[in-house]
């Protein structure tokens, strides 16, 4: 593995841009392979090149989207790395011809489209030519999956995994990543969520994320891998979110705004606009830092059967947040050019699952980046809310109850409305249950920091609450649920037939209403002669008498195909 002139060397298409270079840098500086930088722009891949050591790194001229496997035959490699992006929308053309030449190959797509397609497009090649071919050697898939496997590792079951990934303002920002990014701001993007796929705009569901020793930072759904590869991998999982977020709040919630003509379909994409938007990135570059960071978060069951969260995180200080997604190839790279390493089977696939953490984050030693894994038992929300009453309520209803990481019940409802114009406008605005003497019914619940969401659909009708305890309802069964900016504090009785709930309060907002105008409540959970959860809920309106009362049975609902 000597770097002396005439040796077979690593080609890395994209050599000089902003994770080509740093790629480039880190086998300079962690191995004695020879460096070829290839790019259709010689001048910038010489410039990089005479950087490093002399005779250590070369550059050539390359089109990536016109190459053949003679061109790399010629260049006299050992190994094929795909840096340049963007990847979104394009064919694997370095790829087939790296299997082409008989030379092993890696990239660091994070393109959900082309990792998606890549096996279905080469493995078959791949394996009768015995090359590998491995996509995705980046923060996502690689690295985030190895995170994973590795805080879940032992665990009977993931039920949710939640990523994020906030680069620090200062990070560089090439037309290609901005071209990346607004490719799917705004548009559907398909989610696996509660148990069944959904379709959600990108950049959307603005949240904060904290990340431990950087603080929380806005953060909104972005499209990547990991949201076809984790639900597929784990059989039991619920969710899978992984969302990006900017530094600057004006940079984040402006392009949050700007995804809106997409969704009202008034645009048919933002990526016309990356050179403006690359422009106004750039005048800001002076505010914010150069500090980023990275979480995995996941809600399960551990070997124990408790309820348990596990959460990864990242910090990179001093700029050197752009080398993350450079780690796993460098790894991968350290692993395919060692004689003495195990060997990768043959094929095309995504680099998930053969490169352990510990081995991506050794990559991380001679960088500013700090990682820590903090680990909790958390309890669902109805037993810390009821205490040690949770324990003599019937199992099916503390299942039911028990979400770590999410849960979702199927069955069947009937409604009943009262009449009147009082009783529609309310139902209205809290997007009530339509009359139905018998349908379909599906509750979601979704534990969210500490409380719960739950959104029941009657058949084509469907609304959400929040769920959390109110102030002092700690052991004492005191909960307050949120629909909108109304609230309503309800007291909860555990008993063995099951539990029973009336409402004590309600407000708008911090403000308490008039008792006199309060709603009222019969409410309970039982358990129906075939052992299933039933529900019996009655909401009265002071003066008008019956707004609505829903009734009927669910069941654990199973996951639905993962493809």
């Amino acid at each position: 593995m000597s770097g002396r002139p005439g040796e077979a060397a690593v080609l890395v298409v994209g050599g000089s841009g902003a994770f080509g270079s740093r790629l480039v840098a880190g086998i300079v500086a962690t191995t004695t392979l020879s460096v070829v930088i290839a790019g259709r722009d010689l001048g910038r891949a010489e410039a990089t090149a005479r950087v490093h050591p002399a005779g250590r790194v070369r550059a050539v001229r390359l089109d990536a989207a016109a190459v053949t496997s003679d061109d790399l035959i010629a260049l006299g490699l050992r190994l094929v790395v795909d840096a340049a992006g963007p990847f979104q929308g394009t064919e694997p053309c370095m790829a087939r011809a790296a299997i082409a030449a008989g030379l092993p190959y890696l990239d660091l797509a994070d393109a959900r489209d082309f990792v998606a397609g890549f096996a279905t497009l080469l493995d078959a090649d791949a394996r009768t030519a015995g090359i590998v071919a491995l996509t995705g050697a980046s923060s996502t898939p690689a690295l985030s999956n190895a995170v994973l496997d590795a805080i879940t590792d032992g665990w009977r079951r993931v039920e949710a995994v939640s990523v994020a990934i906030v680069p620090g303002n200062r990070a560089p920002r090439g037309l290609s990543v901005m071209r990346a990014i607004l490719s799917y701001v705004g548009r559907p993007m398909r989610l696996f969520r509660d148990g069944a796929w959904e379709m959600r705009p990108g950049w959307g569901s603005l949240t904060r994320v904290g990340v431990p020793g950087l603080g929380r930072r806005w953060a909104s759904l972005c499209e990547t891998p990991d949201l076809d590869i984790m639900p597929a991998r784990l059989p039991q999982v619920r969710s899978v979110v992984f969302r990006a977020g900017l530094e600057l709040p004006f940079l984040h919630l402006g392009l949050w705004l700007a995804s809106w003509p997409v969704r009202l379909q008034l645009l048919p994409s933002l990526v016309p606009f990356a050179k403006p938007f690359l422009m106004v990135a750039g005048w800001l570059d002076r505010f914010g830092s150069d500090r980023g960071g990275m979480i995995v978060e996941a809600l399960g069951r551990d070997g124990e059967n408790r309820p348990t969260r596990a959460l990864w995180s990242l910090v990179a200080e001093a700029g050197d947040g752009p080398y993350v997604p450079t780690l796993p190839a460098l790894a991968m790279i350290r692993r395919l050019t060692d004689p003495s390493a195990e060997p990768v089977a043959p094929g095309a696939r995504p680099c998930v699952g053969m490169l352990p953490l510990a081995s991506i984050a050794s990559e991380m030693a001679r960088l500013r980046i700090t990682t820590r894994i903090e680990r909790s038992h958390p309890q669902p929300l109805f037993a810390r809310a009821l205490g040690a009453g949770f324990d003599a309520v019937p199992a099916p209803i503390r299942d039911l109850h028990g979400a770590t990481g999410g849960l979702t019940y199927s069955g069947a409802a009937e409604v009943e409305r009262g009449p009147g114009f009082a009783v529609a406008f309310v139902a209205a605005l809290f997007r009530l249950p339509r009359p139905m003497a018998a349908g379909p019914v599906r509750v979601a619940i979704r534990p969210e920091g500490g409380t719960e969401r739950w959104t029941r659909g009657f058949a084509d009708t469907r609304f959400s609450s929040v769920m959390g305890l109110a102030p002092g309802g700690e052991g004492r069964g005191l909960l307050r649920e949120r629909f909108g900016p109304f609230a309503m504090d309800l007291a909860v009785t555990a008993h063995a037939e099951g539990l029973d709930m009336t409402v004590t309060g309600w407000r708008l907002g911090p403000l308490p209403l008039p008792r006199s105008l309060r709603p009222t409540t019969q409410a309970s959970e039982r358990l129906d002669a075939q052992g299933r959860f039933r529900f019996d809920v009655a909401l009265f309106l002071p003066r008008v008498g019956l707004l609505v009362r829903y009734k009927g049975w669910l069941v654990p609902e199973p996951v639905e195909n993962r493809r």
